[in-house]
């Protein structure tokens, strides 16, 4: 799992990423992180809730070394296990670790749940308070503390050993204070007289001093804790599901052709670049390649969110995961393993997901000290009411809420979760977020540059219309002039044959006039596809219609091309590069988002204009006749105005306009230098999809905000009220397993979201 890289801050050669055990806090994280960095030559990242650590380091630094550092920090670490084959997946399944760790949960709550209830049933209805009842108590609590709670006791000890504090250290002191103070009063204070009661007061007027017991506070707030724990575990597994069945989509299985004939059914891990494969109707394509037989329709939206198939045949490139929907291909292997699209989809997700926001990381250096000064204010809460003469029991009450209520977990979880799902959900519908700063760039473009070619248009010439002369028929048109048309390799040339009826005629005596069109004889007609000059040097003149047809197609962009035969004029033919047929309506949504569109190309103004008019572009947001060159001093023009850009383009030279906008948009159709230069990646080709990222990047990042006030909101308000005595130890545990709770279940409202298109 080791690759080299170029990191300037550090110098490091290196990266890795590491399986990170033990945490139970955003304190966790933050010690790790910290130590690691404190490795000369080292920087880390640690997110607590993907339990990884994104490690650069300086190749004279070993993997073995960052271990070791982050074991005496008294955590795990390991090197994720390479990725599973599509062919283990499903064997795998169930069976992770983290399956094992939740299921131990579930038992350790489902003991201090079963044993808490009668016994804070007891302390708060003095009828169930019968002849020796805390007794009773005590026999119930005492497996909840000790083994229901022993996960916290065993992280408050492990860290202590390395002079730190966590929030298991506060959860363990907490309900440790409680139930040694219950016990110190059975046995040596009034608590166990027999017909004593203990009424479950909220504030701090007991003052009774050792009489009271807390066995329900330390029994209950476990309880509440653990079930806390517990459902943020299974809501973090639910959080990272999208990446877990994205690594999983792939096929088991795949039938490769040897010697050309010869079926031989493989492991998807075993085939190689150059493989010929067959896919089946219904089977999944087994990796990205090129199909050299048959024909399809391929069904793409488990990668794309697009629920319409695609027509292949040969010829066109198809990605590995996908579904043949339609009759049988066989298909040339052209990546494999971690090059393919699935694989580099699954990169950007978990890259994006690592990440932190900066409000993310003022968090983390928050939660680095908190629980320090959690435990300083426990203290001093505790000598300030027995300095105002409230008592032990009235002190002790206090100072426990204040250890329990505290709660940095929710401010840990606060941008991972939201992130997780977030760029999960996106990866399901074909979106993918590179990273957290990301997010913030969204909120803040105001206008958007789109590249025409291949953005807004197919990219590809099409045959959109004919015009005819008297007495022609419109498929004799295009019988004769694609007949001489398919044997021309040039793009025009080949948009007119396809538009053509099949099968075409073979043409006799072909000739290509450089720059003026063909000419040759199809059916024993002398025909000449190609600008006016042509017919002109055959004193062969349009008639008006077709003239009049010439100049509306030029008006409009458009390229006519003139078709004559045996001498006379036939008809004129256009050809364009179609707008995609979304692209209007995705212009629509950009603009409901507050983005004003601008059309950029290299093509001629009238072209540009007459795109722009079909989608929706005002004439002053054209520029058009731009070098390939240029188009970055395009963007570095419209930032020098005040403007904040986005850049959605496909191609090559969109790649440096893409780096240079303030968010790069990058169509997965196109090149591989776009996608890398892009921030947001849209896999499928549909300008919409645009839209839709902008929308849900804006969605997850007010999705964290919210978490982020929250989780500051709880701790600013709780922790007055616990000092101030007003809030009962088990309460404050329960909201404390609230305020974690709610975080991850308001990130989970992100796997709701819908693509508008």
């Amino acid at each position: 799992m080791t690759t080299e890289i170029d990191t300037g801050a550090v110098q490091a050669q290196a990266q890795v990423e590491l399986e990170i055990g033990g945490m139970t806090c955003a304190s966790c994280a933050a010690r790790i992180e910290k130590k690691l960095n404190r490795m000369d030559g080292v920087e880390a990242t640690v997110n607590y809730a993907t339990e990884k650590a994104k490690v650069h380091f300086r190749d004279d630094i070993s993997v073995g070394d960052l271990i070791a550092t982050v074991e005496a920090t008294g955590y795990t670490a390991q090197e994720p296990e390479p990725p599973r084959t599509a062919d283990t997946a499903g064997d795998e399944a169930g069976k992770a670790p983290a399956s094992d760790e939740l299921r131990t949960l579930r038992e350790r709550l489902t003991t201090a749940v079963v044993l808490s209830v009668p016994v804070i049933a007891m302390a708060m209805i003095p009828a169930l308070q019968f002849e020796y009842w805390q007794w009773l108590s005590l026999t119930l609590a005492a497996p909840v503390v000790t083994y229901a709670a022993w996960p916290f006791h065993k992280a408050a000890w492990t860290n202590a050993r390395h002079g730190a504090a966590t929030m298991d250290t506060l959860i363990s002191v907490g309900t440790s204070a409680a139930f040694l103070w219950s016990l110190w009063a059975l046995f040596f204070g009034t608590a166990g007289t027999p017909g004593m009661t203990h009424p479950f007061e909220l504030t701090i007027a007991r003052t009774d001093g050792a009489g009271n017991i807390y066995l329900e506070a330390a029994a209950g707030v476990t309880a509440f804790i653990l079930a806390g724990r517990y459902f943020e575990a299974r809501s973090k597994r639910k959080a990272g599901a999208a990446l877990k069945a994205l690594l999983e989509l792939g096929a088991k299985d795949v039938t490769v052709l040897r010697d050309g004939t010869t079926e031989v059914r493989i492991p998807t891990s075993e085939l190689k670049t150059g493989d010929r494969f067959l896919v089946r109707p219904g089977e999944k394509i087994a990796t990205d390649g090129t199909v050299v037989e048959g024909s399809s329709a391929v069904d793409a939206s488990m990668l794309t969110g697009e629920s319409v198939p695609v027509e292949v045949g040969v010829g066109d490139a198809v990605t590995g995961a996908t579904l043949n929907a339609g009759g049988r291909l066989v298909v040339e292997a052209t990546r494999i393993g971690a090059d393919t699209q699935l694989a580099r989809m699954a990169r950007l997700v978990e890259d994006a997901q690592n990440g932190k926001a900066a409000a993310q990381r003022l968090a983390d250096r928050i939660s680095a000290v908190f629980v320090p000064v959690v435990i300083a204010l426990a203290f001093a809460t505790l000598a300030f009411w027995l300095g105002n003469g409230a008592g032990w029991s009235a002190a002790f009450t206090a100072a426990v809420a204040v250890l329990i209520i505290a709660c940095p977990c929710a401010l840990g979880l606060a941008t991972p979760t939201a992130l997780m799902v977030g760029t999960g959900r996106g990866a399901q519908l074909g979106i993918l977020i590179k990273g957290p700063e990301v997010l913030e760039t969204t909120r803040k473009v105001d206008t958007i540059v789109l590249d025409k070619t291949g953005t807004v248009t197919t990219g590809r010439m099409t045959l959109l219309a004919t015009q005819t002369a008297d007495g022609v028929s419109a498929d004799e048109l295009l019988r004769l002039a694609g007949a001489l048309e398919n044997a021309s390799e040039h793009p025009i040339a080949q948009a007119v044959a396809a538009g053509a009826p099949q099968p075409l005629p073979v043409p006799e005596d072909f000739a290509n006039v450089p720059g003026l069109g063909v000419q040759g004889i199809v059916e024993g007609h002398a025909v000449l596809v190609g600008r006016t000059q042509l017919l002109a040097e055959w004193e062969i003149h349009l008639p008006v219609e077709l003239e009049r047809a010439l100049s509306a197609a030029e008006a409009a962009g458009r390229t006519a091309i003139a078709v004559a035969w045996d001498g006379e004029a036939r008809g004129v033919l256009e050809v364009a590069d179609a707008v995609k047929d979304t692209s209007a309506e995705a212009i629509s949504r950009l603009r409901a988002l507050g983005l004003t569109p601008i059309l950029l190309t290299g093509d001629n103004k009238a072209v540009a204009e007459a795109v722009a008019a079909e989608v929706g572009i005002a004439p002053e947001h054209v520029i058009a006749e731009v070098l390939p060159q240029d188009k970055v001093d395009v963007v570095k023009k419209l930032q020098a105005e005040g403007r904040s850009v986005a850049m959605v383009g496909d191609g090559v030279n969109d790649a440096a306009a893409l780096a240079q906008a303030d968010l790069g948009l990058a169509m997965g159709t196109g090149t591989d230098a776009a996608i890398e230069a892009g921030d947001l990646t849209l896999v499928r080709g549909d300008l919409r999809a645009a839209a839709d990222a902008i929308r849900l990047a804006r969605r997850t990042l007010g999705t964290i905000r919210v978490n982020l006030f929250w989780a500051f909101a709880y701790n600013v308000a709780a922790l007055p009220l616990a000092a101030s005595g007003l809030l009962n130890p088990m309460l404050a545990g329960a909201a404390m397993a609230f305020s974690s709770v709610f975080v991850v279940a308001n990130s989970l409202r992100l796997r709701g979201f819908k693509a508008a298109s």
